[in-house]
């Protein structure tokens, strides 16, 4: 099933790849990457999900994934058995080209366990000594 947190994202098109992060929460998806911003509205079943995702480009420079589209609408259909999930995109403005991709739920770091007493003042004395060596 597809949590609500933060998700790192891996996608692929013929034409190239890319990273991103996407967030998910009480039915709506959103995100970025390099050059575009995403948003949209998710739903689940079971481990099954679907979205409807638009894309805008905040960042000038090289193609998207989908080539020379700037703004585009993509139908996404996925699997989350866990906390990694696979998907396929498609969009209307980009016939033909499928995006894959991956996304991996991130965790949050678990606390350090608090030290039980004091440490003890750094004494270089008490360091062990190394034999003497001959030349």
């Amino acid at each position: 099933m597809l949590k609500d947190g933060t998700y790192a994202a891996w996608y692929k098109t013929p034409f190239d790849q890319g990273t991103g992060i996407v967030h998910v929460a009480d039915g709506q998806i959103w995100g970025r990457d390099s050059l575009m911003t995403y948003h949209g509205f998710c739903q689940l079943d079971g481990d099954r999900f679907t979205a409807t995702v638009s894309t805008k480009r905040h960042t000038d420079g090289r193609d998207t994934v989908f080539g020379v589209y700037d703004e585009l609408t993509l139908e996404i259909e996925g699997m989350c058995p866990g906390k990694i999930a696979t998907y396929t995109a498609t969009s209307g403005q980009a016939r033909g080209v499928v995006l894959q991709g991956t996304l991996i739920l991130t965790e949050q770091p678990v606390a350090a366990p608090e030290r039980a007493g004091e440490v003890p003042a750094f004494n270089p004395g008490k360091l062990p000594k190394l034999p003497k060596r001959t030349r």
